[in-house]
């Protein structure tokens, strides 16, 4: 049983952090006072947006995920589960 929360701690630790590394590749263009913003760029940032909140709350979830799982292996070690 420690050895699958232990597991399930590291990957669920990995997953998250991949997912946040992912989520900070996306670097949105900026723009300068003179430019005019039409459909498209509108679309892109909404996009760009979107697909980086949704990389953060699967990382979140795993970041979470990883916390139950340790929180669980301390547990086990506490009361002699483990």
């Amino acid at each position: 049983m420690a050895q699958i929360l232990d597991l399930v701690g590291l990957v669920s630790a990995a997953v998250a952090a991949f997912l946040w590394f992912r989520a900070s590749q996306r670097r949105l263009r900026r723009l300068t006072r003179e430019e005019e913003l039409d459909a498209a760029d509108i679309n892109r940032i909404v996009v760009a947006f979107n697909r980086s909140s949704v990389l953060n709350g699967r990382a979140a979830l795993a970041t979470a995920i990883s916390a139950l799982a340790v929180a669980l292996r301390f547990a086990a070690n506490l009361t002699g589960l483990a």
